[in-house]
């Protein structure tokens, strides 16, 4: 059916004929398939006599031989699926199976996208970018320390380098544009830190989502579209975004978290801010100093310093702020 949609993607109509013709049924039976399509994807088709049939809203598809070319000419194996249950997970068997990386898996749509702190990622079909980069590490030299910070400077440079340069980062893995939440990254580690592991980087950007689509987010949220006003080039962004990773894994491979710290803090929304971590049922008030050489954040507690890190923090703004 990639082949329907490669035609239907431009949100234009399309007669009948030329799906019947392209499905090899006929055209009686398209609206048939269309429903099947409309189902198993969450996709919107109208129907209208006369005109044809046409997405609701025009689609950016992955190009998986550019995304698979470009990756191979960086040294990185790719794969690019239609569907998975959540392509973090599927770098993770792969690279339990051997399969060599730095491994970059995406997907058109995830069935269990999940985010930090057990949240679900809301991913639907062909709206947004589902990102994953597996690499294999040995004997503990790369520093893992404040890895997803340096992700997160790499994400944001794709961003700016699309036209949402209001766009910032928020410790220690989200980035927001004007309080809402347009990208993530979350970090799953298998093995020893200390010797031979794998660790997965997983990244998800808000593409061309669109609020009132029926899409149920438990947070406030914005997307590239909604900020450019215009459909993004999703195999673009992902273009974009392996540059910007190959770029700060570099640096921070050869001098560590350290060495983007005062880039990082330039980038951090909440510099300055008065806030409250969570870390379950405890909640500390402080005012934000920045983080430290390792990517632990660095709290004004009652007038005394005091450095937080862990992945089950959360980090909100004081309603006095």
């Amino acid at each position: 059916m990639r082949e329907v949609l490669q035609l239907l993607r431009d949100g234009e109509f399309h007669s009948g004929e030329a799906l019947g013709a392209l499905l090899g049924v006929s055209r009686a039976a398209v609206w048939k398939r269309l429903e099947h399509l409309e189902a198993e994807l969450g996709l919107v088709i109208h129907r209208v006599r006369g005109r044809g049939y046409r997405l609701a809203s025009p689609l950016s598809l992955l190009d998986r031989e550019a995304i698979v070319s470009a990756s191979r000419d960086a040294g990185w194996n790719a794969l690019v699926f239609d569907s998975l249950d959540s392509t973090n997970a599927e770098v993770l068997r792969r690279l339990a199976a051997g399969e060599a990386a730095p491994l970059l898996v995406l997907a058109e749509r995830q069935e269990s996208g999940r985010g930090r702190r057990g949240r679900a990622w809301v991913s639907p079909y062909a709206e947004n970018l589902y990102y994953s980069l597996g690499l294999r590490l040995e004997g503990g030299v790369f520093s893992l320390d404040g890895l997803s910070l340096s992700v997160g400077l790499a994400v944001l440079r794709s961003l700016h380098e699309f036209g949402v340069t209001d766009a910032g980062l928020k410790w220690p893995n989200d980035l927001l544009v004007a309080g809402r939440k347009i990208a993530g990254v979350l970090l799953e580690l298998s093995g020893d830190p200390a010797g031979a592991c794998q660790v997965v980087i997983g990244i998800g950007v808000n593409v061309n989502m669109l609020p009132g689509l029926g899409v149920a987010i438990d947070q406030p949220w914005t997307s590239l579209r909604e900020r450019c006003g215009r459909l993004v080039g999703r195999t673009e962004l992902a273009l974009a975004l392996g540059q910007w990773l190959r770029h700060y894994l570099g640096r921070h491979e050869r001098g560590g978290f350290a060495a983007l710290r005062e880039e990082w803090e330039s980038c951090h929304l909440w510099q300055g801010r008065e806030v409250s971590l969570l870390a379950g049922p405890q909640c500390i008030d402080g005012v934000v100093l920045g983080v430290d050489h390792q990517g632990a954040l660095r709290l004004d507690v009652a007038g005394r310093e005091r450095q937080f890190s862990g992945g089950e923090l959360s980090l909100r703004l004081r309603d006095d702020s």
